[in-house]
């Protein structure tokens, strides 16, 4: 492996390490000075769901795993070359007794399963108590908080859990700030998770009155030592580094910086935004940081924007302070089923099988060959033009932003006999485009409040699918720039050790040296009245959706 580098300026054999705890897997990477991958592994993790909404994981399954990836990327590598190592993770919530030992989050009394999963939502009746207050923190989360956020959770296992968990809980722990502890000895807690999923103000700190209004008073005294009392911007460096006994787990030297986390979607925003655009004639040339929006999009897609000063945006999560880029205010949508739902829709169709057996036959992906089936059936026309009676509302799940309604419904018009491959195709264009009407929504509601949007910069598994891609540059009529390195995530996690080590002044240069532009997508401007004529027509879905419901719950 070497020291393949990529620019002549930079000093030789600077190495980071990255490592990614997503919802199925860890991953990690080994990444140099110039932000390229230079080895990747990735490990399975462990999940169980004992009943319908309660999804629960292992911190010491997934610190073991962690470990097996780093030996693996650093294998064969002077590790005197290697100068930091940053983390990001899942916002799930990890749950350790006072001498730091696993306490169960389940009715099983399982001490081995001692996380609750970011997407769990056991804990729907507290959150809908919480919002009732209206406490001022809620104006933070754009005015309604997510049953995937914490403070929802800790009440559930205070009212659920309270002798085999809640009484002998010691410390309270979002998943990337357990494991900077881990590697550490320090219970340090970073900005990025406690102000996106716990309520803490950088400004303020904890508010007492809201905990003790939801009925969690019990997490203020010994200056709320159980859930964080030193919080660190993501990047800043941590105690005297990696402890002798997490060096031997990790196959690292004791000592090397490791730096406050981040969440994985941050991350992924940390590892794109910042990108040097120079050369691509694109107008964010010479615009600040904060016309760009960072879209991570996977199993769900997270839309992150950051401003100088703070915006508030109804239904979209933020602003919050330093949350992913110290100094710039966060704030953050999203769509909570995205790449899932484009699964649902292909799998779920009846020519599905055969559409795996030709994609099979052709070596493709079955995304691949839907992209190539639709350039063969749109004949003269946009490929985008075949949907032009066939409207989908993306809302399968709810939607998150920026209607923060968890109770709508996903939506279908335009339906024919037909069930052959060229029918699952347009309907699957119908999905890929729906999605990005939904991020044209949240870009609108982002600046009629005050941001201002000039490109995309995408990342995460569905920015590899060109048709995707396509689509939202046409649909939101905005340039997408995407990285040249595809896991933008572990180059956002291995940005975090760099700074760290002292290697760069700050993050943000660390983000322009190590964040590299691989292509630019223009969107297709004579299809713009097009798109304009479909964006109309989902924006009166959702509008039909709620008079059904008025209708179906009148007298």
């Amino acid at each position: 492996m070497g020291t393949t580098m990529s620019g002549g300026e930079q000093e030789p054999g600077h190495y980071y390490v990255g490592i990614d705890v997503g919802t199925g897997s860890v991953r990690a990477a080994l990444v140099d000075h110039g932000g390229i991958l230079l080895a990747f592994a990735e490990q399975p993790i462990k999940k169980w769901e004992p009943q319908f909404n309660h999804h629960e994981q292992s911190s010491e399954d997934i610190w073991t795993a962690c470990c097996v990836v780093t030996k693996k990327v650093v294998q064969g590598i002077d590790l005197n070359q290697i100068r930091g190592l940053g983390f990001d993770a899942t916002c799930s919530l990890v749950v350790l007794d006072k001498q730091f030992r696993p306490l169960p989050v389940n009715f099983e009394g399982d001490s081995h399963r001692n996380i609750i999963m970011w997407l769990d939502h056991r804990a729907i009746s507290q959150v809908q108590r919480i919002n009732e207050t209206q406490h001022d923190v809620l104006q933070y989360v754009g005015g309604v908080m997510s049953v995937e956020m914490q403070a929802p959770k800790l009440l559930w296992l205070k009212e659920n859990l309270r002798e085999t968990c809640w009484d002998k809980a010691g410390h309270f722990f979002d998943l990337p700030d357990f494991l900077s502890w881990k590697a550490t000895g320090v219970t340090a807690r970073s900005l990025c998770s406690l102000v996106c999923k716990w309520t803490y103000s950088a400004e303020k700190g904890w508010d007492d009155s809201f905990w003790k209004m939801v009925g969690l008073e019990d997490l203020i005294g010994d200056n709320y030592s159980k859930i964080g009392n030193l919080v660190l911007p993501p990047g800043a460096s941590l105690g005297s580094g990696l402890t002798p006994e997490a060096a031997k787990e990790l196959g690292l030297p004791k000592g090397i910086a490791v730096a406050a986390s981040l969440i994985d979607a941050h991350a992924g925003g940390l590892g794109v935004i910042g990108a040097d655009v120079s050369g691509h004639g694109l107008i964010c040339e010479g615009q600040p940081v904060s016309s760009r929006l960072a879209v991570i999009c996977g199993t769900s897609s997270c839309h992150m924007g950051i401003s100088k000063d703070p915006i508030f945006v109804p239904g979209i999560w933020g602003p919050y302070f330093s949350a992913m880029v110290p100094g710039f205010w966060l704030n953050e949508g999203g769509q909570s089923v995205t790449g899932k739902l484009i699964d649902h829709i292909v799998q779920s169709h009846a020519a599905f099988p055969e559409l795996q057996a030709k994609a099979t036959a052709r070596c493709q992906t079955i995304y691949e060959y839907l992209n190539s089936h639709l350039d063969l059936i749109k004949k003269a026309q946009p490929v985008g033009f075949l949907t032009v009676d066939l409207h989908v509302w993306p809302d399968f799940h709810g939607n998150r932003s920026p209607l923060a309604d968890l109770t709508l419904k996903g939506m279908v018009t335009g339906l024919t006999l037909s069930q052959d491959l060229d029918d699952l195709a347009i309907l699957y264009l119908a999905t890929v485009q729906a999605i990005a009407f939904g991020t044209r929504f949240i870009i609108e509601a982002m600046e009629a409040a005050g941001h201002s949007l000039s490109a995309l910069f995408l990342c995460g598994g569905l920015s590899k699918n060109h048709l995707f891609v396509q689509m939202h540059s046409d649909i939101t009529g905005m340039p997408v720039i995407l990285s040249q390195e595809v896991e933008s995530v572990l180059v956002g996690a291995a940005i975090l050790g760099a700074c760290a080590s002292g290697d760069f002044t700050s993050v943000q240069e660390a983000m322009a040296r190590m964040s590299k532009v691989g292509k630019v997508v223009f969107p297709r401007r004579e299809d713009k009245k097009y798109y304009d004529k479909k964006y109309q027509v989902f924006l009166r879905m959702v509008e039909h959706q709620k008079e059904y419901s008025s209708i179906m719950n009148g007298n």
